[in-house]
């Protein structure tokens, strides 16, 4: 028979800390990358920088998205893409292109049109240098939507309007609902597709679209009194009282800084505008700072659990800004090879440093936490 043994000092636990939940990164940080990944986009027509773009964007959405409804619109920014694509191919095929070119490709029945519609042309020889002019510029312009389509499903729109400024306010309120309508449009023609599919009936025709289209409609109208009772019974609208002087200072330099702003990123979109456009940028976001500050006195709002702005937020925001101001300093000392020519036709070239100057935007899709799932 064994002995029992004599009872030892208890044991001490090990206090750990309990580990930190899934959160959603800040929406703003998820803006400021789309933004600087369009910046880039606007500076090149190289068809292989722009596809990168894209496919950067795209695998930062598959690696962070949530399960959201409106984490499901990336797919609708991106069939709108090719829309614009093909919509900017065709006029260059019926309407004729600037560019002139030598390569015919084929030749249109041209329309006849009057004198006084001279330099435009219906139908006619189309070549090879004007389609690429087009393709070129289409695809710059579906690139641009990629990028806004890719901030639209990762940031959330609710907790955007919470982070803006309070002396965008009212204008913030509208922008968001703007921007929720897009996702919710595409999760209630998805519902209702499947709800015909599951019925038996077909989801395809124009018969289809039409049942489809008076309940999305329905439901936008639903949605938007749910929200205004929301909103009006939660207090939104209410201002607090400021002086007159302090309204029209605050609405001078907002004015300013803003149109100081879009004159500086003029500048440095063009060529030889990089001399004067940086100074004007300063003092135009100095001033747009000093107007936003002074025009958050009107806003009498709590703010709820803010939103944190810490590490991951940094690196995402920062691989968008470090994309963009790469892309206008390569762009600027190796034009070429961000501009292909297409008079005469010339085979795009990849740049190496360009390369790795856009694959900096794929630093969300590891610095980034993972979103939280929604209960089934």
């Amino acid at each position: 028979m064994t002995t029992p043994r004599a009872a030892g000092p208890p044991r001490t636990a090990r206090t750990r800390r309990p580990p930190a939940g899934p959160r959603r990164l800040h929406p703003g940080a998820w803006w400021l990358w789309a933004l600087g990944l369009g910046a880039a986009a606007t500076r090149t027509t190289n068809p292989l920088l722009l596809l990168l773009l894209a496919a950067v964007a795209g695998y930062v959405v598959a690696a962070r998205r949530g399960d959201a409804p409106w984490s499901r619109s990336y797919g609708a920014f991106l069939r709108l893409g090719l829309l614009v694509l093909g919509i900017r191919l065709v006029f260059a095929v019926l309407l004729g292109s600037p560019v002139p070119g030598t390569h015919v490709l084929f030749t249109l029945p041209e329309v006849p049109l009057p004198a006084w519609a001279q330099g435009v042309r219906i139908g006619g020889p189309v070549t090879l240098e004007g389609l690429l002019a087009a393709l070129y510029d289409g695809l710059r312009l579906a690139t641009l939507l990629v990028c806004v389509g890719a901030a639209n499903a990762l940031a959330s729109p609710a907790r955007l309007l919470r982070a803006l400024p309070g002396a965008l306010y009212e204008a913030a309120v509208a922008v968001v609902v703007a921007m929720t309508f897009a996702p919710n449009l595409v999760a209630d023609v998805r519902r209702l597709r499947a709800a015909r599919r599951l019925r038996g009936r077909s989801d395809r025709g124009i018969a289809a679209v039409l049942s489809v289209g008076l309940p999305v409609l329905e439901g936008a109208l639903e949605r938007s009194v749910a929200l205004a009772a929301a909103m009006d019974t939660r207090g939104f609208g209410r201002t607090a009282h400021v002086p007159p002087r302090l309204a029209r200072t605050t609405a001078a330099l907002t004015l300013a800084g803003l149109l100081g702003i879009c004159l500086a990123a003029y500048g440095l979109l063009t060529a030889g505008g990089a001399g004067w456009a940086l100074p004007v940028l300063l003092l135009g976001l100095a001033a747009a700072f000093t107007g936003l500050l002074l025009g958050s006195r009107r806003s009498v709002r709590t703010r709820y659990r803010p939103d944190p702005w810490a590490l991951p937020e940094w690196l995402t925001a920062g691989s968008g800004a470090a994309v963009a101001g790469l892309t206008v300093w390569l762009s600027a000392h190796d034009p070429a090879a961000f501009a292909p020519t297409v008079v005469p036709p010339t085979a795009p070239t990849l740049p190496l440093a360009a390369v790795l100057a856009v694959l900096i935007g794929l630093v969300p899709a590891f610095a980034a936490p993972h979103p939280p799932r929604r209960a089934s």
